[in-house]
């Protein structure tokens, strides 16, 4: 197959016809998150995984991802924008790197690595309260992660599915979401329509904030 291709680099791949032709494979440890997943489920089982587990084409990877970057994403405030974002598998999510991750509003939080690094040395009250939200977001993650593992015999999709999703996990997702929203300062309804509304919003103040891209004009003859 790679012999008959009109790409040259393909057909060099020839010579080793038994190794991927682009290895993507994340050498460290991994936040995978699922393309396809069922439209019943509140959440995306989204999970760590190690490095020796091999990421197929159905699963987006972020190689070195913190304990913070799962607790967002695995958030309800990702979760409406995934729904509203997202194409459609049949009626099930079809998650999409480019236009869900991609351009996904991230709350305004700085890791204990972040503020050390920051030229000012004295703390302002903004920068302490970005801190805490920083942490309040790992623990609460953590939080689920534990509540995870006190099922450690279930799937993901057993966890996960509306009907048999247990009373600890659900507790530590609320939790969560109580900290990420803390984070995003976010004090609207709890509904689905308002947390867009919110993340729209939010999304428009930065891209406003991004260079006008201009166009070259045009020669004229």
């Amino acid at each position: 197959m790679r012999l008959k291709s009109t790409r040259e680099t393909t057909r060099e791949l020839a010579n080793s016809p038994t190794l991927f032709g682009e290895p993507r494979q994340p050498k460290s440890q991994y936040l995978a998150l699922p393309r396809v997943s069922s439209e019943n489920r509140r959440f995306i089982p989204i999970a760590f995984l190690p490095s020796e587990v091999i990421a197929g084409d159905k699963v987006y990877t972020i190689e070195d991802a913190s304990i913070y970057d799962f607790g967002v994403v695995t958030s309800t405030m990702h979760m409406v924008w995934m729904r509203t974002t997202a194409g459609r598998l049949k009626s099930d999510y079809s998650y999409t790197n480019q236009i869900t991750y991609n351009n996904f509003p991230w709350p305004d939080c700085r890791s204990d690595l972040q503020i050390a690094k920051a030229v000012d040395k004295t703390t302002t009250t903004a920068s302490r309260s970005e801190d805490r939200s920083y942490q309040n977001i790992e623990a609460a993650a953590q939080l689920v992660l534990d509540a995870r593992a006190a099922h450690a015999n279930a799937a993901l999709a057993d966890l996960y599915d509306p009907l048999t999703m247990p009373a600890n996990l659900l507790k530590a997702h609320q939790q969560l979401d109580k900290a990420v929203d803390a984070a995003y300062g976010y004090k609207g309804a709890a509904t689905d329509a308002a947390r867009v509304a919110f993340l729209f919003e939010r999304y428009q103040a930065l891209t406003s904030l991004l260079p006008a891209v201009v166009k070259p004009k045009k020669l004229k003859k």
